[in-house]
């Protein structure tokens, strides 16, 4: 991409910040500001989280520096929605899977910051994903939610009372590491057995699929979804099974929550029928009647939801600050 810079609008506030989402297959970019749901100035890079943190913040840096050059001006700050547990008071990433190794320990927020010479905020990707999507796309409006970002693997956030709940260890929301009976057998990457996201994330539902005998030179949900979406019947009943799986989990959960609304995102959400219907069956078979009927809702923001995310929290935990 050009290094150029585009001008910015008259009168663009001077609250602008550099917008980032790190996650297990890409890291995007781009420019906000508050109260604006839109990305500018947008640019994406692979992750590659095999190469080890360090080469994943510094991708992710130059990604910054680029996206911060396209933009010209000042900015107020920084704001990252990243994969893994995040320690917001420091920034640092406390805790990670198997799917970003090395990622644990990271002190992302302090590495933003120092480079781009701004604040640095930091939240975890999924919980950005929440508050996007409350904020600013499918769920607007509502004061409690579940939602759930089912893609590499599955994340989840809990909205109650207009805010998401972090946990005291910022651990609150992990939908893919609740126990189904598919997952038996399946190691999650959290180093436990028997969780969800291993047989029903996009992943997962590949080694679902392999391992009744699917072909082996199937390697990513992308694939496995062209061949059912062509009418291949082992990879349909994959995508069912592993749909009505997370249906029964996020039914379970409805019973423990009470949410308005349950909101699905993430690249299985863009999944036709075969996986839609099972999963709103699931659903309704463990659901609770007062619950049974809760509209489970496709996110409406796509990949600017943990973007967006992350600029809500900068600007509201500033806000917050400020009332002290």
């Amino acid at each position: 991409m050009s290094g150029a810079a585009e001008p910015s609008p008259e009168g663009e506030a001077e609250g602008r910040r550099l917008v980032l989402d790190i996650g297990g297959t890409k890291i995007a970019a781009g420019v906000c500001t508050p109260g604006q749901p839109s990305v500018r100035h947008r640019a994406t890079r692979p992750t590659r989280p095999r190469r080890g943190g360090a080469a994943v913040v510094e991708t992710a840096l130059e990604l910054a520096r680029e996206v911060a050059r396209k933009a010209g001006g000042p900015l107020a700050g920084v704001a990252a929605a990243s994969a893994g547990v995040i320690d917001r008071a420091t920034g640092t990433v406390a805790s990670a899977t198997d799917l970003m190794p090395g990622w644990a320990g990271t002190a992302l927020g302090p590495a933003l910051a120092e480079a781009l010479g701004v604040p640095a905020f930091v939240l975890n990707d999924v919980h950005a994903h929440a508050l996007g999507e409350m904020r600013f796309g499918a769920g607007a409006g509502l004061r409690n939610a579940l939602v759930a970002a089912v893609g590499t693997g599955i994340g989840g956030a809990i909205v109650a009372e207009g805010k998401v709940l972090f946990g005291p260890r910022d651990l609150a929301g992990h939908v893919g590491h609740v126990g189904h009976r598919l997952g038996e057998g399946f190691a999650c990457s959290c180093g436990r057995d028997g969780h969800i996201e291993p047989v029903a994330s996009g992943t997962g539902v590949v080694r679902l699929y392999r391992s009744r005998g699917g072909s082996p030179d199937v390697n990513d949900g992308a694939e496995l979804r062209r061949l059912a979406d062509r009418g291949d019947v082992e990879a349909r009943r994959a995508f069912s099974d592993a749909g009505a799986a997370l249906g029964e989990v996020l039914g379970s959960l409805a019973n423990c929550l009470d949410p308005e609304a349950i909101v699905l995102s993430g690249s299985l959400s863009g999944v036709g029928e075969y996986w839609w219907a099972p999963l709103r069956a699931g659903y309704r078979r463990q659901a609770m009647d007062p619950v049974c009927g809760v509209p489970l809702v496709r996110g409406m923001l796509g990949g600017d939801a943990p973007l967006l995310g992350a600029l809500a929290y900068a600007a509201e935990f500033q806000e917050e600050e400020c009332t002290r």
